[in-house]
């Protein structure tokens, strides 16, 4: 039975969705100005192997909206609280997207004891070295207004993207219409920490570790095969189809990734 927990660590609350299942479990994390709720789907289709949990990062979602700490060591304090409160003792597969991606793969890098196995789609730890990039992220969500009238409205200004219908689905009702759960700015500041490159984290990672790329998502190919270059035991998917939001619009194909990964036997040895 789903159940939502909501666990504080200092200053920030952290909103958490428990799938349940019986099995191992897995961590789910979204990627920026996205939440818990898009990736639902992924953790049902998971849910009779595992026990699945979700979070709402810091800055997203349900949890606290304007943390002052946006730093990747804060993202990555707030994952090991919820491991060591919600799943005591045990180690978890960790599954994210984009910047929960990176959020991920830094857990497992400061954390090897709580970490069994990490799953990367579209994610990457080269960062970017133009600074432009973060703010321009931060001008297109500042171009939103600050509530839409209705859905069609938003659909109207935002487009008909995979993604745009997360953000619908997400947008939180107010007496002034609907807000978005996130605010530009602090959007802004946490992609900025994520475009710091983390090469060594990654060269020192000990979890086994898939990296998952979609036909049409951000990255170029030199940027995926650097991957492997620096440490070759990552294995890498790539997908026949998608967009940087594959589990959004080319969700059958990336379920079936997942689970072969996670489930072959040599996989299934190895979770504990």
């Amino acid at each position: 039975m789903t159940a939502s927990v909501t666990l504080q660590r200092g200053e920030v609350s952290l909103a958490v969705t428990d799938v349940g299942g019986d099995g191992p479990p897995v961590l789910l994390l979204h990627g920026l100005a996205g939440s818990s709720r898009e990736l639902l789907p992924t953790a049902e289709a998971l849910a009779d192997s595992f026990r699945v949990l979700l979070m709402d990062q810091r800055g997203h979602g349900c949890s606290t909206r304007r943390p002052t700490d946006l730093s990747r060591e804060a993202h990555v304090g707030d994952v090991v609280h919820v491991l060591e409160s919600l799943a005591p003792g045990q180690r978890c597969v960790l599954v994210g997207q984009s910047m929960g991606a990176h959020t991920a793969f830094l857990v497992a890098a400061a954390r090897p004891d709580l970490v069994d196995r990490l799953v990367m789609l579209e994610g990457h730890v080269a960062g970017d070295a133009d600074p432009k990039s973060a703010a321009g992220l931060g001008q297109f969500f500042a171009s939103w207004p600050p509530t839409f009238r209705d859905e069609s409205h938003a659909r109207e200004l935002l487009g008909g993207e995979a993604i745009v219908d997360a953000w619908i689905a997400d947008l939180e009702t107010t007496p002034d219409g609907l807000r978005p759960r996130f605010d530009a700015d602090i959007m802004e500041r946490t992609i900025r920490a994520v475009h710091a490159p983390r090469w060594q984290e990654w060269e020192q990672l000990e979890a086994p570790t898939l990296a998952v790329f979609a036909r049409r998502g951000m990255f170029a190919s030199a940027e995926k095969d650097e991957l492997l270059t620096r440490r070759p035991v990552t294995r890498r998917a790539d997908l026949r189809g998608g967009s940087h939001d594959a589990h959004l619009d080319a969700f059958d194909e990336w379920i079936s990734v997942l689970r072969a990964w996670l489930l072959s036997p040599a996989q299934r040895g190895a979770l504990r």
